[in-house]
């Protein structure tokens, strides 16, 4: 028998709530643990505080995402070494075993020039830490589009040691995400849940309200032999009250739990 997929609620699905919310969100609809978005909210880069709310909650972080937005680029330290170094020390403290970092964007030149020898050095500070690279995605603006990551937005053509796969990024990049899947291999760490219409921006949308392969993907997963975990990474930014924001959290769970103990026809 196989053990349950763990499926965790990403601190970013919350926004604007801050971290602490996303604990108790987690906690009030049965999430399995929480993904950690470092960023703006010290709660965020606090791994005392972080263990507190943990503790108190019951919800155990299970990755931390490294500060790799662009509001994030001076959260700890302009150094982007610094700031991966400090998201796998408080994953370290939290017990998580996945940190999820970007790719370099194209104006980090020197960090760029080396990022796959400095990811292996730093992977290798932190034993037993999963560095997941995650897919991203080509930028569109006024009819044109550009690519704003270094060596580009998919990190299997570049090859690393473990990846995280996000749905809604192969949406906006036109990807097929089973494909991709294919390609990361052994090396899929990591699962970013949301949906996408592909109409080329990010939309994170609730699994199923989007064209993206969402089921298809969780259902697969286990003949994948996947060890890790899939959080739910989705925009409720937009949310016209609480009530409203708790019930897309649970339409995500539910989806998540419902498609991840549905075999595909090839495991089943």
């Amino acid at each position: 028998m196989t053990s349950r997929v763990p499926v965790l609620l990403s601190s970013s699905s919350v926004f604007p709530e801050r971290t602490a919310a996303a604990f108790q969100l987690a906690a009030t609809h049965g999430y399995d643990g929480l993904e950690v978005m470092v960023w703006t909210d010290a709660v965020s880069q606090d791994g005392g505080a972080l263990r507190g709310l943990s503790d108190h909650y019951g919800v155990p972080v299970l990755s931390v995402h490294a500060p790799c937005l662009l509001v994030t680029q001076r959260v700890w330290s302009p150094d982007p070494w610094e700031r991966l170094r400090r998201a796998a020390a408080l994953a370290e403290t939290l017990e998580a075993p996945t940190v999820v970092v970007h790719p370099p964007f194209t104006w980090q030149r020197e960090y760029a020039r080396g990022f796959a020898e400095g990811l292996d050095r730093v992977a290798g500070e932190f034993g037993g830490l999963r560095f997941a690279v995650e897919n991203m995605y080509p930028v569109r603006m006024a009819g044109r589009q550009f690519v704003p990551y270094v060596p580009g937005w998919d990190p299997t053509e570049a090859g690393y040691a473990s990846y995280t796969l996000d749905l809604s990024h192969c949406a906006a990049s036109h990807t097929d995400a089973l494909a991709m899947a294919d390609r990361m291999g052994e090396g899929l760490a990591h699962v970013h849940l949301g949906d996408g219409t592909g109409e080329g921006r990010d939309e994170h949308l609730v699994p199923g309200r989007g064209n993206q392969p969402c089921a298809e993907l969780l259902r697969s997963l286990a003949g994948r032999g996947f060890t890790g975990s899939v959080a739910v990474e989705v925009t409720t930014r937009g949310a016209t009250s609480r009530q409203v924001r708790e019930a897309d959290l649970r339409e995500a769970l539910a989806f998540a739990r419902q498609h991840l103990n549905t075999p595909s026809p090839v495991d089943a």
